[in-house]
């Protein structure tokens, strides 16, 4: 199965329809409530929870999700389909609908695509006594949220980004930089436009004068990557935090908790986030590791940012 530990936890929604070709007869039966095999529509709602509940167990690569909100619908409905040698007819039938929610790393689409599947299965069981004509088809996802799916909604065009790695060594040629080129790789993979990359020391009036230069240019998002730990030239932190206007905890609360599920030394980042004028700042950790989860927890809503920082609300 798809390893999806690095994605994190938020809500998300879907919508799938489906439908169930019938006669006339038989939708006056449904309405009639003279089924030989009793109330049609709850027994179909309740298998399609059931097919909802289970589609991990039929489907090999579906994880499981916690179903925290489902409904299933039915609509008698009259629609025009192209019959078999292309002339337009008429056809009677049941539209199901399911919607459902969930919070967690993966989306809820096959969920409610099961159970519109089922749904109409059962429909077909109970009406099959009745009618030899029965067809099922038109299933498809109308809607998902939450994800990838929701990306553009952050940001009309791609963000202009700098990322600034702060390290003696590497800045001596002792060290490879691997955690600046991560974050670079990241952005992207997200459509941001990467505009700038440099090394600098870990010295406070380097990291501030290159940080301020970009805030001149107009860089959208600065992202700096070592010197939030506790050791002895540990500066980066200090240095942004002297220059920033504004506090943005929320997206180092967002990196320590999506972190601290991984591992505990997460606890230990000092990380510090903010803006000054329309630029945000965030610092990374200087490990490849504590990058790389970082970033996952706060792109590409990060970006949202931009737009409040110029003034266009949440």
């Amino acid at each position: 199965m798809r390893d999806i530990t690095h994605k994190h936890i938020t809500l998300r929604t879907a919508k799938a329809t489906g439908v169930i070709f019938c006669s006339l007869s038989t939708l006056k039966l449904i309405k009639a409530g003279k089924l030989p095999k009793g109330n049609l529509f709850d027994v179909a709602r309740a298998a399609g929870f059931l097919g909802a509940k289970n589609t991990p167990n039929l489907l090999p690569h579906c994880h499981s999700v916690n179903i925290d909100g489902l409904e299933i619908s039915f609509e008698f409905l009259d629609t025009q389909e192209a019959s078999s040698t292309g002339d337009p007819e008429t056809r009677h039938g049941i539209l199901i609908t399911a919607e459902g929610k969930s919070i967690g790393r993966t989306g809820i689409e096959m969920e409610v695509l099961t159970a519109v599947s089922i749904a109409a299965l059962e429909v077909y069981d109970m009406l099959k006594g009745v009618d030899t004509q029965l067809e099922i088809g038109s299933i498809k996802l109308e809607q998902k949220k939450g994800g990838k799916s929701d990306r553009k909604k952050y940001f009309a065009t791609s963000p202009t980004c700098a990322v600034l790695v702060c390290s003696d060594s590497t800045a001596n040629g002792l060290r490879d930089d691997k955690s600046g080129k991560l974050i670079q790789q990241m952005l992207q993979e997200v459509n941001a436009n990467v505009k700038h990359y440099k090394i600098v020391p870990d010295n406070k009036m380097e990291i501030q004068k290159q940080i301020k230069d970009w805030v001149g240019e107009d860089v959208h998002f600065i992202f700096t990557t070592g010197g939030t730990g506790l050791g002895p030239r540990d500066n980066t932190v200090g240095a942004v935090k002297e220059i920033l206007e504004r506090d943005a905890d929320g997206i180092t609360e967002a990196m320590r908790s999506h972190g601290q599920m991984r591992t505990p030394m997460a606890m230990m980042s000092r990380g510090v986030a903010g803006s000054i004028a329309e630029t945000l700042i965030v610092t990374l950790p200087g490990s490849s590791d504590g990058v790389k989860e970082s970033l996952e927890a706060i792109l590409p809503a990060v970006f949202h940012a931009r737009k409040m920082m110029k003034g266009g609300g949440h």
